[in-house]
């Protein structure tokens, strides 16, 4: 099958061509925009308590929902605010109203604060109307612009918070993040593919052609969230850019491996080209199919997030997979040789010393290269235990010196945490009968003493008297794991068993909709995961034509997943101190590092079987797969992790453990795991890894000095 596309594509490479660029200008002229939220409440399906809250608010209150925006003052000095400082905090409320500015619909003015350090004036603005709406992101961007003339002269100063801030610095703080993160991960692919083929075509070629195909990729996952409404979180513009040139990239290094390989074998640039994507081919496809598949495996979780997700990457992986296989292809016929311009060293064989040395060590001694590759992981796993959970989106996708978090910061030196986003208790009658006014007073009370609770405001009925809404003020901040525990815990279970008779309780606010989150994210591990490793290990099976070798493989591939989640526990919860990951992390990372870590595993066991096949035996294939494809391994994942890693560069936390996260899993899994745990695995298991198939038999004698095939370059 792929020797036949490689004959087409290198007879036909012009229409190939053509048709890409057809094809390319069609998606990027008609797909819509690719727009992104972060509404977390959009993500949950509507059967959850906190959704059921938000549509009793909509309907009994449309009008009375949480300022979208917080404008904080304070003194300048640090001071307690005077009389004189409240009535002029008042005097610019008044006059930020009087501007009329667009989608602002009140500002309206509140006391200072029981200890006076800090006054906020509440700012309703007309809601989005859908997730790329940027009416109120306009409104506070104007409200900042008029700010500063406002404070002159009065000793005061103040800033912008709320969720509707948060959204505007997470906005700008993705459109730089985006930028930092597309020229570190184009430059470092330069810089890398520069010194392993010292070609500067070759470096550009996955930068020019990955460039483009994203544009086509976007335009797909665009036309996919308008056709299924799916809902595109801000950071997956920002994973798209890795995912397609660190994986693009990965794949054109295992195409353009094997043919210089077969270059140096003597045949000519073009059979060379068809029998390179014919041997390259069903590793290419293979591990891509891995990857697509855990991706869509997503599709099956409860959260619209993951459920946009996983499509939207499936997308760009199956994207850069048909550009592996033909474009690029098209392209280096054409150019035959002068794509390793002006390097000559295509043309001789690299000693590969490095490798062979480990290659040699590790037959020897498979034994002690698994217990300590594997005990490496096991000691990593460990801190895997204490993972803690972070749900605060918002502000994790913006950087920490942000008007938004500055402010946020600010505000609680004299309002209780959860002042910014309060948790609403709605009490509805179940008859349709007015609510029973001698009653409410008495559950507010119940309500109010409720631990972790800081105050619970008096409560407003509905217009026809059958709602009450109940503002509650939480201790801690709303996103914190104390909050969440709160609302999970005696709050809901006070608001439900205190509900007077022939009434129902529900609890709604940001708070609630992140523990409703975290229960569907428990749902998705035990749904997601299992089906996602089952139907690798299915792909593997199927290329392997064995049922030993994938489940050591997957086992090893979870054990890397375990490890990297320690690492990062390791690193930000224990050694920085953060108060827990971002909650879709381990999702992220189990796909990611399952799915690529997958595609080395497939690359060493195939070179492996390859070995096997001409007649050595388990420790002497093991031995020789290192030797020859332990470099494409090795340049690989240092691609690919150091495009992720690129990550880290965005200035906020989400993506900085993202980045870090992933990277270091595919640091593991390529150099850890790989190179080491999988083939001293192998040759330990010998002939056994490979029943009922037995795949590792020898197909015929090998010609002396014609075993030889390079997969990669000696580093």
């Amino acid at each position: 099958m792929f020797a036949a596309v490689g004959r087409f594509v290198v007879r036909h490479p012009i229409w190939v061509i053509v048709a890409w660029v057809i094809a390319g200008a069609a998606v990027i002229g008609f797909a819509p925009t690719l727009t992104a939220t972060t509404d977390e409440a959009s993500f949950l399906p509507s059967h959850y308590e906190s959704i059921r809250a938000a549509e009793v608010q909509r309907k009994a209150f449309p009008q009375a929902t949480t300022p979208a925006a917080i404008i904080v003052f304070e003194r300048q000095d640090d001071a307690p605010l005077t009389d004189a400082d409240t009535a002029k905090v008042a005097t610019i409320g008044q006059a930020l109203g009087g501007q009329r500015i667009r989608n602002v619909v009140a500002v309206v003015p509140t006391p200072p604060s029981p200890n006076r350090l800090i006054q906020i004036v509440a700012v309703q603005l007309n809601p989005q109307r859908s997730a790329g709406d940027r009416s109120q992101a306009d409104a506070v961007q104007a409200l900042r612009d008029a700010l500063p003339a406002q404070l002159a002269g009065s000793g005061l100063k103040g800033g912008i918070t709320g969720t509707a801030a948060q959204a505007l610095d997470a906005q700008k703080s993705g459109d730089r993040a985006n930028a930092i993160i597309g020229v570190a991960t184009i430059g470092l692919i330069l810089v890398l593919l520069l010194i392993i083929f010292r070609s500067p075509i070759i470096a550009l070629l996955p930068v020019v052609v990955i460039g483009a195909v994203s544009q086509v990729a976007t335009g797909l996952i665009a036309w996919a969230n308008d056709a299924f409404d799916l809902k595109t979180d801000s950071s997956v513009s920002a994973m798209l850019i890795v995912v397609l040139f660190g994986v693009g990239t990965d794949y054109i290094l295992f195409l353009m491996f094997r043919y210089r390989e077969r270059l140096r074998m003597g045949e000519d640039s073009k059979t060379a080209m068809i029998n390179g994507v014919a041997r390259a081919g069903e590793a290419i496809a293979s591990a891509a199919g891995a990857v697509i598949i855990a991706f869509l495996a997503l599709i099956l979780s409860t959260l619209g997030l993951f459920r946009s997700l996983g499509p939207a990457l499936a997308i760009a992986v199956a994207t850069t997979l048909v550009a592996g296989l033909t474009l690029i292809p098209a392209v280096v016929s054409l150019l035959g040789t002068r794509v390793f311009w002006p390097s000559k060293a295509w043309r001789h064989e690299p000693t590969g010393a490095r490798f062979a040395a480990i290659g040699r060590s590790l037959g020897r001694h498979p034994a002690l290269y698994a217990a300590v590759s594997g005990g490496v992981l096991v000691v990593l796993a460990v801190f895997a235990l204490g993972f803690h959970p972070n749900f605060d989106l918002s502000s994790g996708s913006t950087a920490t010196e942000s008007e938004s978090n500055v402010w946020g910061r600010e505000l609680l030196k004299g309002l209780p945490a959860g002042a910014t986003e309060p948790s609403n208790v709605f009490l509805r009658s179940d008859t349709g009968a007015p609510l029973p006014v001698d009653q409410l007073g008495g559950y507010r009370e119940r309500l109010a003493r409720v631990p972790g609770v800081g105050q619970v405001a008096e409560p407003a009925l509905s217009p026809d008297r059958t709602v009450a809404n109940y503002v509650v003020t939480l201790a801690d901040t709303p996103q914190s794991a104390a909050a969440l525990r709160t609302v999970d815990g005696p709050l809901r279970d006070t608001a439900h068993g205190a509900a007077p008779d022939g009434t129902t309780a529900l609890v709604g606010g940001i708070t609630a909709v992140f523990v409703d989150i975290q229960a569907a994210v428990d749902r998705d591990y035990a749904v997601v995961f299992p089906v996602a490793a089952v139907l690798i290990m299915v792909i593997l099976g199927l290329l392997l034509r064995s049922i030993v070798a994938p489940w050591y493989l997957m086992l090893s591939v979870g054990l890397g997943f375990a490890a990297t989640l320690g690492a990062t526990v390791l690193i930000f919860q224990i050694g920085l101190g953060e108060p827990g990951l971002i909650f879709m992390l381990p999702v992220i990372m189990y796909l990611f590092v399952v799915a690529l870590g997958t595609d080395y595993n497939i690359l060493m066991i195939a070179r492996l079987r390859e070995e096997a096949r001409e007649g050595r035996n388990p420790r002497d294939a093991a031995s020789m797969a290192i030797r020859h494809a332990g470099p494409t391994v090795a340049a690989a994942g240092l691609i690919l992790a150091g495009t992720f890693a690129s990550l880290m560069l965005a200035g906020n936390s989400t993506l900085t453990q993202m980045g870090f996260a992933i990277s270091c899993g595919i640091a593991i899994v390529a150099f850890v795991m790989s190179l080491f745990l999988t083939p001293a695995l192998t040759a330990l298991l010998g002939h056994a890894a490979w029943w009922p198939g037995h795949e590792d038999t020898a197909l015929a004698p090998t010609p002396v000095g014609r075993h030889r095939r390079d997969d990669g370059p000696a580093l």
